[in-house]
């Protein structure tokens, strides 16, 4: 796979924009690029206080006013577009596609979600973005992740109480780590593309694990049992908002474990091995990493 982009500007690297430089894959990603021979440029919001290497240039954008869009995206040449789940999510990334476009970025990746289509959020929110960047005059990249391993923190504090829960039943879900995701894009930022170029790229994990599988290796690492138990979705539902977890949060979650139990998110490919070099890394060394989170 080449992972050479071409030089737009005689005399000047590739100038790439990341939107999510905060977040889980872009903080990784833009750590992965800046060794790279490229000039990058960390997008964020407003409130947003991190701080980034000084080889990182920083523009702070404000999705209510689309000339801070403009602006921040003026002179770049590539941009990823990742988002955190939310109810403004279609709204904010289309904005953020509609400006690249009109300052003359060339090539956008986004990051998407792989499953079926559904009526279910956030997939249903991420085909509307992608068919809208689908109908741009620009190369587009779609990374389409199976479920990020971490996921999984969110059952921590249940499996330490031993009161871990849901509605999957046997079904299986490929969990990937969301490292891989980050090479993977830093090889779709990277790599050559035409003016119409359209791609998307499937990641997975290794293989699909069952909850109950889980829970077995979970038993294996904490040397104590773990059961995964069935729950109606009733309860499931009234266990989340009994938990504090809000409305919309809690239809997520929801809408995930059903689609789990459905095997809806249980496919596997090559495409991480393909992209990087090397398999994607295994759910059992992500919980061996974070296996404190269980205890």
């Amino acid at each position: 796979m080449t992972t050479s982009s071409p030089n737009p500007d005689a005399g000047r690297p590739p100038r790439i924009a990341i939107a999510g430089a905060t977040g889980r894959v872009g903080a990784t990603l833009i750590n992965l690029l800046v060794d790279d021979p490229v000039s990058l440029i960390a997008l964020t919001r407003k409130s947003a206080n991190t701080q980034f290497s000084p080889r990182i240039a920083v523009a702070t954008v404000d999705f209510d006013q689309p000339p801070t869009l403009r602006e921040a995206l003026r002179g770049v040449d590539k941009l990823f577009v990742a988002h955190g789940t939310s109810d403004r999510q279609v709204e904010n990334e289309i904005a953020l596609i509609d400006a690249a476009v009109a300052s003359g970025v060339r090539h956008i990746v986004k990051l998407s979600v792989m499953g079926p289509a559904t009526p279910l959020n956030p997939f249903a929110w991420h085909m509307l973005i992608e068919a809208h960047l689908a109908s741009q005059p620009v190369a587009s990249t779609v990374l389409r992740p199976t479920t990020f391993a971490d996921v999984l923190k969110r059952a921590g504090p249940q499996v330490a109480r031993g009161i871990w829960a849901g509605t999957a039943g046997q079904g299986s879900v490929n969990f990937i780590d969301t490292r891989d995701v980050a090479e993977a894009a830093r090889v779709a930022l990277l790599e050559e593309v035409t003016a119409k170029s359209q791609r998307a790229y499937h990641l997975t994990g290794p293989r699909a694990w069952t909850m109950q599988e889980v829970a077995q290796e979970l038993s294996h690492l904490l040397k104590r049992t773990v059961t995964y138990n069935s729950r109606s979705v009733t309860d499931y539902r009234a266990a989340l908002i009994a938990d504090g977890t809000p409305a919309m949060v809690t239809e997520l979650y929801i809408g995930l474990e059903f689609l789990f139990h459905e095997s809806a998110l249980a496919e596997s490919t090559l495409t991480v091995e393909q992209l990087t070099g090397h398999p994607p890394r295994s759910l059992s060394d992500w919980l061996i990493e974070n296996i404190s989170l269980f205890r």
